[in-house]
């Protein structure tokens, strides 16, 4: 029987990325976005891989578009084997004293909150079944700070603390939680949010000793290996993959 894994941000950048190698082992996709047509294009592209995979349109930061998502996943699959939390996103780049309380609300409510309600419903499913293993998205934000992305890394930050503890509460269950904390990556994201900032690109590269950005590719092997049994004794880990980049802050 196949694994099944839910894949939040599945549209685009890691989210898509870690759904195709994924696919490449046999498990299972149910595509999580915002965006309907990045999330059929990734269910399109696994299915192509010869998995079966649904898409589900959600705003991550309503709790019962989350427990929805869930829920369609049981449905189609009967359980959740592995769980990528990874939909965010990065805010405008102003300084914190120049940003909106929107600006803040949205970030707090997508970033943290998302992920919050997501390994909510998702370790309620997987604590029944046995257990099963959860990768949040953190990032090199999340573990040093970083300025014109405060509430960003507020929220990032907040991600570290969810993974180590809930590893505290319910490793004895069966349940592995792990984090990645990835560096400057070539996403559409981080893209969109260095166009914008074009002064910050320069600086982040001349920043990463390896002198370049990272791939989706190379951090959903992370993920991957981090989600699958050849993982089993790695458990409360937040692990950096960015070149080096906070190695030297």
């Amino acid at each position: 029987m196949s694994n099944t894994a839910i894949i939040t941000g599945a549209g685009s950048g890691l989210g898509q990325a870690t759904a195709v190698r994924l696919a490449k082992e046999g498990v299972n996709i149910v595509a999580v976005d915002i965006s309907e047509k990045g999330g059929n294009e990734t269910v399109e592209m696994v299915k192509s891989l010869g998995v079966d995979a649904i898409f589900v349109k959600a705003d991550v930061s309503k709790p019962e578009e989350v427990k929805n998502y869930v829920d369609q996943a049981v449905d189609r699959f009967g359980t959740i084997d592995y769980f990528f939390n990874n939909a965010g996103i990065s805010g405008s780049g102003a300084f914190f004293l120049d940003s909106s309380i929107e600006e803040i609300n949205r970030n707090v409510g997508i970033n943290l909150l998302g992920a919050l309600y997501g390994v909510r419903y998702v370790a309620e499913v997987m604590l029944k079944n046995g257990g099963g293993s959860i990768v949040n998205t953190s990032s090199s934000a999340g573990v040093i700070g970083q300025d014109s992305v405060v509430t960003y890394s507020a929220t990032k930050h907040g991600i570290v603390g969810l993974t180590k503890s809930m590893v505290a509460e319910y490793a004895k269950d069966g349940l592995r939680v792990n984090a990645i904390a990835p560096g400057p990556t070539e996403t559409p994201m981080v893209k969109a949010f260095y166009e914008a900032n074009p002064e910050m690109k320069a600086n982040a590269t001349s920043g990463i000793p390896q002198k370049r950005l990272g791939t989706p590719e190379e951090v959903a092997e992370l993920v991957t290996f981090l989600l699958t049994s050849k993982a089993q004794y790695i458990n409360g880990e937040v692990i950096r993959i960015d070149g080096g980049f906070t190695n030297t802050k």
